[in-house]
């Protein structure tokens, strides 16, 4: 696997979407040796995004590519969780 495509869902600034992008940030850092392509949508901007991708809560996390597709829901705060759905050895 040398690309990985998400999607990060978020509602505006708050809190807990400050710090999925935060976690999402660090995550790729600590895997570097991939090529990621992060999409950041604000579901305020582009609620119609969210809608054709299923996301009813924020944050969400879209693994996009490569398959199969997986959604994290939450801060995104277990590192371990959130690299299994990747299918990214956890750190």
């Amino acid at each position: 696997m040398n690309d990985i495509h998400v999607r990060l869902y978020v509602a505006a600034n708050t809190v807990h979407s400050a710090r999925a992008v935060t976690r999402l940030a660090d995550i790729a850092k600590r895997h570097a040796h991939l090529r990621w392509n992060i999409e950041v949508i604000d579901v305020f901007n582009k609620p119609a995004h969210a809608i054709e991708d299923g996301i009813l809560v924020t944050p969400s996390l879209v693994k996009v590519s490569p398959e199969p597709r997986r959604i994290v829901i939450g801060d995104l705060s277990d590192e371990g969780a959130v690299c299994l759905a990747l299918g990214l050895e956890p750190a």
